[in-house]
């Protein structure tokens, strides 16, 4: 895991250690704890609660990547709801089971059908 630096923003997202972090508050990094003896990785500085917590790398994370994960999410269900507002299948299908398992099971049916099973298929088409 890559070192956060000095004065980066960081939203608190767990507690792993039951300190009674503030979840969801805001802090700001200002000191790393190179004790190698200690669970903690940094320290942090809440403003809001006028405090500073020791926490581990893993209950903390940066701001930015909170809100591009909330962004992801917000544009996947609105392009579901879109899906379902158009009645468009395959965007729904992709969205929902992820694009590498729906186009190429389309692609590989299509690919292996042959010629004679081609004419046939329009055949019976055309039959009924």
């Amino acid at each position: 895991m890559e070192m956060l630096r000095l004065g980066q923003k960081v939203c608190f997202i767990a507690d792993s250690l039951e300190q009674n972090l503030p979840f969801g508050e805001y802090g700001y990094i200002i000191a790393y704890d190179k004790n190698a003896d200690n669970i903690f990785d940094y320290v942090v500085r809440v403003p809001k609660v006028a405090r500073h917590y020791y926490v581990p790398a893993s209950d903390i994370e940066l701001e930015e990547v909170l809100l591009q994960q909330e962004a992801d999410r917000i544009e996947k269900e609105a392009l579901i709801d879109f899906a379902l507002s158009t009645k468009n299948e395959e965007l729904f299908f992709r969205l929902v089971k992820g694009e590498e398992e729906f186009e190429p099971a389309q692609e590989a049916v299509q690919e292996s059908m042959s010629q004679e099973e081609f004419i046939r298929q329009v055949n019976l088409k055309a039959w009924i």
